[in-house]
């Protein structure tokens, strides 16, 4: 994703603000492709899309070990999702 600005001002402090939003350094900085794209591209639900984000952001924003415990979070709750649809069917 390129750097754009917000209703085409070049405004730094929206420029700036475009991009934490948009382009986060934390799943952006080094890296070829954005979370966002790999989640979109590959088609993955709710809770597997949060598990790769928290994933690929681990130790970049914050603590390393926070983000890969809602990982897990959401890939047990993704686990508790498929062992209730297989009950019911």
């Amino acid at each position: 994703m390129h750097n754009e600005t917000l209703n085409g001002s070049e405004d730094p402090d929206k420029i700036e603000l475009f991009d934490t939003i948009v382009n986060p350094a934390h799943y952006t900085k080094g890296r070829v492709f954005e979370p966002v794209e790999v989640i979109e591209d590959w088609n993955l639900d709710y809770q597997m899309g949060n598990a790769l984000k928290y994933i690929s952001r681990a130790g970049r924003k914050g603590s390393l070990v926070a983000d890969l415990q809602k990982a897990i979070f959401y890939l047990e709750r993704r686990i508790s999702i498929e062992y209730e649809r297989s009950w019911h069917e």
